[in-house]
């Protein structure tokens, strides 16, 4: 499957450059936007993040996309798609997800992005349903869910977290094909 560019009005989702590297690295240290996540990354982790995102988009054609601005080609962090095969209790699944740079919040461009990667899952994937996950206090990330008209599933625990680990409460939507195309 070859690769392909996403746009949407302002924004460009695409394979990842090598001139990501030091913003998203950036990124991955910042505070804010790894709130909800177990860490900050040191370098070498948010290097070997995006290499193994960029292999995927290779091999499959998608993922989790860079996201750029149209007007200057600035990078401002990813959104798209992840295969969870065997990981949860409601695997196999699609998740979509997002993780812009702080200075690019409260623009609209994380639903803007997640949007059209969603119109790729049902459109060219032909996916029944996508989900997405969050811990119980990101309330940001679950303002876009419901805003793609995303619905609340359920609360579980993160596998990968142990069960005292504050993050380890999480939050799942998921939104059907039908559901989508319904609104869209």
């Amino acid at each position: 499957m070859g690769l392909k560019m996403i746009e949407t009005a302002r924004l460009r989702l695409r394979q990842w450059r090598a001139e990501d590297y030091v913003s998203f690295a950036t990124m991955s240290t910042n505070p804010q936007v790894m709130e909800y996540f177990p860490k900050l990354l040191t370098r070498a982790e948010s290097d070997a993040l995006i290499d193994r995102m960029k292999s995927i988009i290779e091999t499959q054609g998608w993922g989790f996309w860079a996201v750029e601005l149209k007007h200057n080609q600035q990078f401002i962090g990813f959104t798209g798609l992840h295969d969870q095969p065997t990981q949860f209790s409601f695997s196999p699944c699609v998740e979509i997800g997002w993780r812009l740079d702080q200075t690019h919040w409260g623009q609209g461009y994380a639903p803007e992005a997640a949007q059209a990667a969603l119109a790729f899952a049902f459109d060219q994937l032909k996916l029944d349903k996508v989900v997405s996950f969050t811990t119980l206090g990101n309330e940001k990330s679950q303002a876009v869910m419901r805003k793609l008209k995303m619905r609340k599933i359920t609360e579980f625990q993160h596998p990968a977290l142990k069960s005292d680990h504050p993050l380890s409460w999480h939050v799942l939507y998921e939104i059907s094909k039908n559901e989508f195309h319904e609104v869209n």
